[in-house]
């Protein structure tokens, strides 16, 4: 199976950039629409839906026949998913020491990953909600490759279906006139956000076989959606990012970065591949761990030694980095390996 390569990068790329915008904003003070960190914030976690829906489409949708190799498919993504979770559910519990303490049952839900049905926006670790979307993306996934199978019409009425949902959420459910903290829950729905990993699956479906003239169109789709993603005028809260005609605006930009560095083909020097494939494989430990990072380094100046706001702020930048690179070659691959074997 070829590498997507610049979809790695990218993966990467998005999870540093909602890094930075965390510690930024945990330093400085809440950014709001106009600042191009309040926009990695908020869109760096759709950019990885959409690529978890292409190159999932890359991987399976040519080779998931029957319920065999939909069971195979769902044993590989339990062991992607579930160990990392699983240890930042326990080192969030260690570190934070949540007061009051957790109850049996959101310990339940987010050890099983049910959370992401039945409480979604009630996670243990910090903006793991986006992980209890992706884990419920993985329910309907099959019937995507289904329908591409088997009734183009049907698929991209599917996609359409939920286009509809993303759309009332966008216009009816959000409201510009509220805070999207005091919006969380709706914000966080799986509902509102499944339409963009259907969205990464369509792209891998209706671009898979393209041929571009040149290399000059997947480089101008890719600035394209980066220029409409930095210029594009918003103000205020960061509401107005995700509710109204801006966020088909802003999702249509996600979709062009995503497509052109899915069709970009030449490879990379080496001094770009190296640190970005890193980055790209330690982007899933990044996301998840890097709030605790903040966090010990939050406590060690409170309790040990104080120093300069900028020099946690690069301490926390390097634990994540270097203690995601570790989790992901120590952890995360041994589990991938176990998924395989055991699929």
């Amino acid at each position: 199976m070829k590498r997507l390569q610049y979809l790695d990068y990218l993966r990467g790329i998005s999870a540093f950039g909602i890094m930075i915008y965390h510690y930024t904003g945990w330093s400085l003070g809440e950014m709001g629409a106009t600042a191009f960190l309040g926009r990695v914030g908020i869109y760096g976690v759709a950019i990885f839906y959409c690529i978890s829906g292409l190159t999932l489409f890359h991987v399976y949708e040519a080779n998931m026949e029957g319920l065999k190799d939909v069971r195979k498919f769902f044993i590989r993504r339990i062991f992607r998913i579930i160990p990392l979770l699983w240890l930042s559910i326990l080192a969030t519990i260690i570190i934070y020491r949540p007061d009051p303490p957790i109850s049996a049952e959101t310990l339940f839900l987010n050890l099983s990953g049910l959370f992401s049905i039945l409480k979604w926006e009630d996670s243990i670790t910090i903006r793991a909600w986006s992980i209890g979307n992706e884990l419920c993306f993985y329910l309907f996934f099959p019937v995507l490759v289904f329908l591409s199978r088997n009734s183009k019409a049907g698929l991209f009425a599917f996609c359409l279906l939920l286009l509809g949902v993303f759309t009332y959420f966008a216009f009816v459910i959000l409201s510009t006139d509220k805070t999207i903290d005091a919006q969380w829950r709706d914000y966080v729905n799986p509902l509102n956000q499944a339409f963009l990993f259907a969205a990464g699956f369509l792209l891998g479906k209706l671009f898979q076989k393209v041929q571009f003239p040149n290399a000059y169109w997947p480089i101008g789709l890719l600035l394209a959606g980066v220029g409409l993603f930095v210029l594009y005028p918003v103000s205020g809260d960061a509401i107005h990012l995700v509710a109204g005609s801006t966020r088909i605006v802003f999702t249509i930009s996600c979709l062009l970065i995503c497509l052109g560095a899915y069709k970009l083909s030449h490879s990379a020097p080496k001094f770009i591949d190296w640190p970005l494939t890193r980055l790209g494989e330690a982007s899933y430990s990044i996301y998840l761990l890097h709030p605790m990072m903040y966090h010990l380094t939050t406590l060690f100046y409170l309790h040990v030694m104080k120093y300069p706001l900028s020099i946690q702020y690069g301490v926390s930048v390097l634990l994540s980095l270097f203690g995601g690179h570790l989790i992901y070659r120590y952890l995360e691959k041994y589990f991938i390996g176990l998924g395989k074997r055991l699929s």
